[in-house]
């Protein structure tokens, strides 16, 4: 099973762009990465300082709302509206919308009735000072949240769990990093991550402290480390960039890479066949606080690859930059079309050239197979990439 990302979160470009109050607590505050914190007594020009989104207390009928851009589109599994620190203030009920939208309208747009909001998360009444994990069945590929608090309070954090679902429109034409976070990319089994998750090493942004690399704790046998990372993409990879920045005391001392072209989540499991990994770099040292640049000779296509790091320590970031075979770019066309939301759908087939009634008549007929576009250039175009 892929593990969850969380869709919102501001590592990969999430933001909370408009809010109905914040007199209190800031809109921002949803969505910083780390967990709340409180130190009660302080107090500022607008009262108790807070670590959450906090309104004011409603006198008029209605309630408050939050919009929210998706870091990363994708299904959503679950959502943790947050209420920690929240004990005498928080909303009695919160409920969630969602929609997929092209480009990046404004809040003005996506108020606007066109936006076809379609409710995930009917109104549930959460508990103070928990986190409140709300399970979300709708499979279709959102873009954009509204949460509602029902009528006002204060909610610390909010976590959108789900799987990325990029869009592969124009992909084929460049050359990407194929393992991260932001395209879908995952980390699926590691030995160790003690002080930090091995997840970190795949984030799109820059670490900006040690916290925020894989680190594992000290090894006392001669063994050593290793984490597996299922691309986004199958691609055939042509550098790899290993990075120890802020490892200036403990950074992996040497690594080893190997490709798998199998997906390492079951059914499949490579990591059960050695005969399934072949070289990708051999072993390597490092240098600590280090940004290392390191071609790749290997010319098959690879949809795992498993980092060998020798014997324990931390590493910052791990970029793996390549192209994606025309197979997956196919196979990634349909999957990101499929689960649109049909206005979504619509408009993507009318950018590509269908009249607007033909548009609305394929994308509600359901999930279109691999060959429906045969004819059609421009449609061609928008699911398989050529």
């Amino acid at each position: 099973m892929i593990p969850a990302t969380d869709l919102a979160s501001r590592w990969l470009g999430g933001s909370v762009i408009a809010a109905s109050d914040e007199s209190f607590g800031e809109k921002e505050n949803l969505l910083t990465p780390t967990p709340a914190a409180f130190e009660p007594g302080h107090y500022g020009p607008r009262g108790e300082i807070v670590d959450g989104w906090e309104t004011r207390r409603r006198r008029s009928p209605g309630h408050d709302w939050a919009l929210i851009r998706l870091g990363a589109p994708g299904i959503i599994s679950s959502v943790d509206v947050d209420t920690s620190f929240f004990t005498g203030n928080y909303p009695q009920e919160v409920s969630l919308e969602a929609c997929g939208h092209e480009g990046y309208p404004s809040p003005d747009e996506l108020c606007h009735p066109s936006a076809s909001w379609e409710l995930i998360v009917p109104r549930q009444e959460l508990t103070g000072d928990r986190h409140n994990l709300l399970p979300v069945t709708d499979g279709r590929r959102f873009t954009h949240l509204r949460l509602s608090a029902y009528p006002d309070g204060g909610i610390a954090r909010l976590r959108v769990f789900g799987q990325v679902v990029p869009d592969p429109r124009g992909l084929e034409a460049l050359t990407i990093d194929l393992a991260s976070q932001a395209y879908g990319g995952a980390v699926v089994a590691c030995s160790d991550d003690f002080y930090t998750s091995a997840a970190h090493l795949i984030r799109p942004d820059q670490a900006r402290t040690m916290g925020e690399g894989w680190e594992t704790r000290r090894r006392r046998d001669g063994g050593h480390d290793h984490v597996v990372i299922r691309l986004a993409f199958p691609g055939v990879i042509r550098r790899i960039v290993i990075d120890t920045a802020h490892f200036k005391y403990n950074a992996s001392a040497e690594v080893a890479l190997h490709a798998s072209a199998q997906d390492p989540c079951p059914p499949s499991d490579p990591l059960a066949d050695p005969a399934a990994w072949r070289p990708l770099l051999a072993r390597t040292r490092l240098q600590p606080d280090t940004r290392h640049e390191l071609p790749s000779p290997h010319d098959q296509p690879a949809a795992a690859v498993r980092l060998d790091a020798f014997p324990d320590g931390g590493l910052s970031r791990v970029r793996l930059i390549g192209r994606l075979t025309r197979e997956a770019r196919r196979a990634a066309g349909y999957r990101w079309f499929n689960s649109l939301p049909a206005a979504q759908a619509a408009q993507c087939l009318v950018s590509a050239g269908l009249d607007p009634s033909a548009a609305a008549d394929l994308a509600g007929r359901g999930p279109l197979t691999e060959g429906a576009a045969v004819g059609h250039q421009a449609l061609t175009a928008l699911l398989e990439g050529g």
